[in-house]
């Protein structure tokens, strides 16, 4: 496996920081959070309980992509929710070789981690708006699911199995 770019996407709270920071350094890859490429403005909104709109979303998954664009000589593990298809093209539109690994759950599994959070800007009320949004990895795409109903490390493993495929 030489250089991979890998996007860790889910809803929140589905332990995409958690996971990707544990499996880039399994991989011995930097590890990026696509939260902070988000401009101001989306953050506020975000704090404040608005969804963002696509509109919101085109300028930030630019970016995402870009920052996997620029790694593509040292490999990078990014965390970003990448929720529906469209956001996806956008990335590999950039950086045609990013893998996604979709972190899923049971609603009632992601609720209660959500709630459990108290130093994440999104709130756990907007979990309902993201899984509605949520489309799931299609055939043609690159990536997989990994259910997150275990430990992080166990997630990692199968990750990396996976990834080696």
């Amino acid at each position: 496996m030489s250089t991979p770019l890998v996007c860790v996407m889910g809803v929140s709270a589905a332990g995409k920081s958690t996971v990707g920071t544990a499996l880039a350094e399994t991989l011995g890859l930097p590890f990026a959070d696509a939260d902070g490429l988000h401009p101001a403005a989306n953050t506020a909104k975000m704090n404040a309980g608005t969804p963002l709109t696509d509109d919101d979303r085109w300028p930030w998954l630019d970016a995402v992509g870009a920052a996997f664009a620029s790694a593509s000589g040292t490999g990078l593990v990014m965390a970003c929710s990448a929720l529906r298809r469209v956001y996806r093209d956008r990335i590999r539109a950039v950086a045609p070789d990013v893998v996604f690994v979709h972190l899923t759950g049971s609603r009632e599994l992601l609720a209660s981690r959500a709630a459990a959070r108290t130093d994440h800007f999104m709130p756990a009320s907007l979990l309902d708006s993201q899984l509605a949004t949520l489309e799931d990895l299609e055939p043609d795409e690159a990536g997989f699911d990994v259910i997150v109903d275990r430990a992080p490390d166990l997630l990692v493993a199968e990750a990396v199995e996976r990834l080696r495929d």
